[in-house]
Order: C-alpha cells, then sequence, then structure tokens
C-alpha cells in the first residue's frame, strides 16, 4: 500500500514579514495625484516594495512616509 503524499502548508501571504518593521498599511488605500497613498502616505512603489525589502529599507520607506504625512497636514 503507498503512502498518501504529506501536505505542505500554505505559504504565507507576505514572505518577507518582520517583526523589527511593521507595516505603516492602515488599510485607507486610495491614491493621490503623485501616486501617493493617503492612508499610510507610501509611495505607490514603496508599496510595491515593501514585500522584498530589507527591515533597513523598510525605515527608509517609513521615514520618507512621515516626512510625507507631517508637510501634508
Amino acid at each position: 500500500m503507498t503512502q498518501p503524499a504529506s501536505v505542505r502548508p500554505p505559504k504565507p501571504l507576505y514572505s518577507n514579514v518582520s517583526p523589527a518593521v511593521p507595516s505603516p498599511c492602515s488599510g485607507v488605500c486610495r491614491l493621490d495625484e503623485q501616486k501617493v497613498c493617503l492612508g499610510c502616505f507610501r509611495h505607490v512603489e514603496d508599496i510595491r516594495e515593501w514585500r522584498s525589502a530589507d527591515d533597513e529599507r523598510r525605515r527608509v520607506i517609513c521615514a520618507q512616509a512621515s516626512e510625507r504625512k507631517a508637510t501634508s497636514l
């Protein structure tokens, strides 16, 4: 008799999740004319890059988003 094939666990939705730098996503995903999210203030390219970015790059993205947020108020 043959054994059933083992079932692999599903891959995580985000393969590069880091507890050191949590995502700034607020769930308000709307872009302005400059392609900056009105919820987290990340540029659309930064949002795309987030999954593959290392912690250092994520900190830079978050700092830039904070600057955008501060200047928008």
